[in-house]
């Protein structure tokens, strides 16, 4: 019952197998009649591109209708046994995990002891088995047994001809190689083929992915700093406007200005020619922070930086800033940039209450928020890094790292804008 179910299974299989080729080979029709490029180089090939070969039994299979063959009824079971195994090898060959069961070994190995026995028991047209059992090898062995297993069984085949009919032992021998070795060669190259194809369709799918996130990450950070110097500004207008109408008319002018690069940076942040500028982000914390009524404190002291260098220091003020002004209540904020010849450090200090750390992000003790989570994994890709916590003279501190020269260590900074924690 058992061995019934296994055959009905492997029917289906076949079945199923031949609709996907269709269904290939039609819409592969299809896009040549339209004139388009096809999205894949061709049907998947099945074990029936293989079954065309059977046809070179056919020899033995006339020696049987003709009755030349002693004890028909052992050489037809034998030619049907050599059929169904051949079938079974070469239509699980095209999947990999299948052609490396154990199960498909054994039924190759059956055929070689099937073909072994046909051979010496029938010569002639039977030797022809040799070269189908060279091509299902082919099919399944792959690697850096190939070789050795081409050569050991076109020296066997070889060895069973010459002992059997004593001639054409070369061309027996010589066919069973070759067939081992082309059917290998262009299985493991359409196979080959087919996994770039993949690669390829993944690598523009990631590429695709990587932009959405890109824009997402800059526009997401862009708006979200933004928002906080207007609303802080806006406030601080509203806050002067009933004793200093000139103030305030000072601090709207900062919000039109604030608004004004706001849209220049989201069409660079669009077109991906964004970049951040340490002096800029230094200045604009200045502004913010004393409008929030937050006495800044700057100094930078050191040579001048590389632009990568410089853009990522300027995102790490940018987020820094954004978090005192959100999360600290702070009266003072303290920002330290020093570079040596080689390394730089950025220091980001305020005396508030400090930011509580984000349960989202355990695995960074301290540092809390999107934002901050973001900033150290690229300085960390730029060879730097990032550590933030609550400050033990009180308020919370951001300390950055990098080398001056961060160099092709780190890719654009538009392309993995930090968001706003």
């Amino acid at each position: 019952m058992s061995w019934m179910q296994g055959i009905t299974c492997q029917l289906d299989e076949w079945r199923a197998a031949r609709a996907r080729w269709r269904g290939e080979l039609e819409r592969f029709k299809e896009a040549r009649r339209r004139g388009e490029k096809p999205e894949h180089p061709g049907p998947p090939p099945t074990g029936f591109a293989l079954l065309p070969w059977l046809l070179m039994g056919m020899g033995s299979f006339s020696n049987l209708l003709q009755g030349k063959t002693p004890n028909p009824v052992i050489g037809g079971l034998g030619l049907l046994a050599f059929n169904s195994l051949y079938i079974y090898v070469t239509f699980r060959a095209f999947d990999r995990q299948r052609r490396e069961e154990t199960s498909t070994r054994v039924a190759l190995l059956l055929m070689f002891l099937l073909t072994t026995g046909l051979a010496l028991g029938y010569g002639g047209n039977w030797l022809m088995f040799f070269p189908l059992l060279g091509l299902a090898t082919g099919a399944v062995v792959r690697g850096p047994w190939l070789g050795k297993t081409g050569l050991l069984l076109a020296g066997f085949a070889a060895a069973v001809s010459a002992v059997r009919d004593g001639s054409d032992a070369v061309n027996i021998g010589y066919g069973t190689f070759l067939s081992t070795m082309v059917t290998a060669a262009i299985l493991s190259l359409s196979e080959a083929v087919r996994e770039l194809q993949a690669a390829r369709e993944k690598l523009a799918h990631q590429a695709v992915e990587k932009e959405r996130l890109r824009f997402s990450r800059d526009l997401h950070d862009l708006l979200g700093h933004t928002m906080s110097v207007i609303v802080v500004k806006s406030e601080a207008a509203r806050r002067l406007a009933p004793r200093n109408m000139d103030a305030a008319l000072d601090q709207i002018t900062d919000i039109e200005a604030v608004g004004r690069q706001a849209l220049t940076e989201i069409r660079e942040a669009v077109t991906g020619y964004r970049e951040g500028s340490l002096a800029t982000e230094l200045d604009r914390a200045r502004s913010v922070l004393s409008a929030a009524a937050v006495e800044p404190v700057v100094v930078r002291s050191g040579a001048p930086l590389a632009p990568q260098t410089e853009a990522l220091l300027g995102w790490v003020v940018r987020e820094a800033v954004t978090n005192v002004l959100r999360h600290a209540g702070a009266t003072r904020c303290e920002i330290t940039v020093q570079s040596t010849s080689e390394r730089v450090s950025l220091t980001v200090a305020d005396n508030g209450e400090g930011l509580p750390p984000s349960p989202s992000s355990p695995s960074l003790p301290g540092i809390g928020g999107t934002g901050l989570k973001g900033l150290t994994e690229r300085l960390a890709a730029a060879g730097g890094s990032l550590r933030a916590g609550p400050s033990p003279r009180g308020g919370f501190t951001v300390t950055a790292e990098l080398p001056v020269e961060a160099g092709d260590a780190c890719e654009p900074v538009a392309a993995t804008a930090p968001r706003a924690s």
